[in-house]
């Protein structure tokens, strides 16, 4: 009987026990419930400075003036005066092509023309007899001393003559065509500077042999005016439209280290230049060309290089830090909270029914609590972005972390500041 009390009080005890410990536990979940997050963030002041908008780009170096020379003539190079590197000035003789061919065809154009030239003064001798025989006649057919017949076999002599003589003159004006051709292309033997510049590229030798063509003949040289040089850049589409003529620009040569080369845009493509069409990883790009302005006399074509257009530059404007601005979407009031929209697929609706848009904000301290607050912006720098509308300055605006600006903080969430950084960099 003993042993049975025993155990029904240790039964008790556990019972009880485990009671007590269910109880503390629905306590401890119901209090933690109630308590508000508190977000650990840093902040920064709104203030006052200059801000230098900039879209980045890289290309290369190329020269500004630059000529590609193609062979013109068909031949063996007899001479070829330069070497690599070689400065030459406009008009210098830089190579010539055997002429042999040329010549010959010259000296054969030259005596087609003498003997078309031979052949039009035996028929301009020939017509003046034949014009004086026909007024002749004309004049004894007035007087009554020639035939209907005789006048006309006079005149017609007379026309056949001079249709032969004005053919004659074609004649020697092809031939006169034809030297010229001929002499034409005896000089294209001769390959001169087209400008004052650097011999950039060779791309024959002595005694090798060139195919002429106007348009795709053998390629000879490239000469570069070295002393002249732009950067060549891909401008994204989106960036494209704040970039003007006349802005000027920071360069960055690789082969440079961190030194900076000034230059100024001076002209925009017009065409896109796409590149990955059709796939995900397609891009479409402008070329701009940016004159460097001290390019110096170490600078090379083909170098690659970065370029940083500042498009425009506003002094003394209130700024905050690129990372405090961030896009929320106003939640729309719930008529009944128990409803649910038929497509979650949809945008939020505001209350006239339209697509509720995200809006442009930021977070700033008030009173220990986050308030979320509506800012118009305008432009930026790799560090701050201008505030238009939504701030009046001295405002201490929350800059980090990210996820909470971009995601956890709400209007009205409870704050704990870690860091307050307050810039008194002033525009100057």
């Amino acid at each position: 009987m003993s042993n049975g009390k025993k155990k029904s009080k240790k039964k008790l005890f556990i019972f009880g026990g485990l009671g007590l410990l269910l109880l503390v536990v629905i306590l401890l979940v119901a209090f933690s419930g109630n308590k508000e997050d508190i977000f650990q963030v840093q902040t920064e002041l709104a203030t006052r400075r200059n801000i230098t908008q900039v879209v980045s780009a890289t290309g290369k170096i190329n020269p500004e003036f630059m000529v590609k020379l193609t062979a013109e003539a068909t031949g063996e190079i007899v001479q070829l005066l330069v070497r690599e590197g070689d400065n030459v000035k406009r008009g210098q003789l830089l190579l010539r092509i055997k002429p042999d061919i040329y010549e010959a065809q010259k000296v054969s154009a030259d005596a087609r023309l003498a003997q078309t030239r031979a052949n039009l003064n035996s028929t301009k001798a020939l017509l003046d007899k034949v014009e004086a025989d026909y007024k002749r006649v004309q004049g004894l057919f007035k007087l009554g001393l020639a035939s209907d017949s005789e006048l006309e076999a006079s005149k017609s002599s007379y026309l056949q003559t001079s249709s032969n003589f004005e053919s004659q003159k074609s004649i020697v004006a092809q031939s006169e065509a034809a030297l010229k051709e001929a002499i034409e292309n005896l000089n294209k033997t001769y390959v001169y500077a087209p400008i004052n510049g650097t011999v950039s590229i060779l791309n024959v030798e002595l005694s090798e042999r060139v195919i002429g063509s106007v348009f795709q003949g053998t390629s000879l040289m490239t000469v570069a005016d070295l002393s002249n040089m732009e950067a060549t850049v891909d401008v994204d589409e989106n960036d494209v439209v704040l970039v003007s003529v006349g802005d000027t620009a920071k360069i960055k040569v690789d082969a440079f280290g961190d030194k900076e080369f000034k230059g100024i845009v001076t002209q925009i493509g017009n065409s896109a230049k796409t590149t990955g069409l059709g796939t995900q990883d397609q891009v479409v790009n402008f070329e701009v060309k940016i004159k460097l302005l001290n390019p110096g006399n170490q600078i090379r074509p083909g170098m690659s290089c970065d370029a940083d257009i500042e498009t425009e530059t506003k002094n003394n404007v209130l700024a905050v830090p690129i990372q405090s601005v961030t896009a929320r979407l106003q939640e729309a009031k719930k008529e009944n909270n128990s409803t649910t929209s038929e497509n979650e697929n949809e945008a939020p609706k505001a209350k006239n029914g339209k697509s509720n848009k995200p809006k442009e904000v930021v977070f700033v301290v008030n009173e220990g609590k986050a308030k979320m607050t509506e800012v118009k912006t305008g432009i930026s720098d790799d560090t701050y972005i201008e505030i238009l509308e939504g701030l009046k300055g001295d405002e201490e605006v929350i800059t980090g972390p990210y996820r909470a600006i971009s995601k956890d903080l709400e209007d009205g969430s409870k704050l704990s500041i870690t860091s307050k950084r307050k810039d008194d960099k002033k525009a100057k």
